[in-house]
């Protein structure tokens, strides 16, 4: 692991996005801003596995530092031209940035949509997952400037 012991901690942030690409016959499946499968609300579930996911971050990662979520926002927005959304903002104040941490989460909460929605189709792709944006530390960074 990289040796932080010297650094001072600071308020850190990272948004993270994953992309998955719906099938028709799963887009036809939404029903108020949700996909609901035989095993329940894709959406919502997938909120919840990927907060799981960003909670054990360091234990999937080797070399990750285990740090304290102060806040992690996962939002999913409804598929745009087949194109669904997932992005993951979290957050602490700590000695090392939370960049892992939003990755994880975004890319777990994408498979927990396919997961659940491979009963529809298993066609789905899932296409991109990238850092957005990034604050706190030595450098911020935000995708495209």
């Amino acid at each position: 692991m990289v040796d932080i012991s010297e650094k001072q901690p600071s308020a850190r942030t990272a948004i993270a996005e994953a992309e998955v690409w719906l099938p028709p016959e799963i887009v036809a499946q939404m029903q108020d801003g949700d996909i609901r499968s035989p095993k329940g609300p894709v959406f919502h579930t997938a909120i919840i596995a990927g907060t799981m996911a960003a909670k054990q971050t360091s234990n999937l990662i080797p070399f990750c530092h285990a740090l304290p979520l102060e806040g992690l926002r996962i939002t999913i927005d409804p598929p745009e031209n087949g194109i669904l959304r997932i992005q993951a903002l979290a957050k602490t104040s700590h000695k090392t940035g939370v960049e892992m941490e939003a990755l994880t989460a975004a890319s777990v909460a994408a498979l927990a949509v396919y997961d659940m929605c491979k009963a529809f189709s298993p066609a789905m792709e899932i296409r991109r997952v990238r850092l957005l944006e990034k604050r706190g530390g030595k450098t911020d960074y935000t995708a495209g400037s």
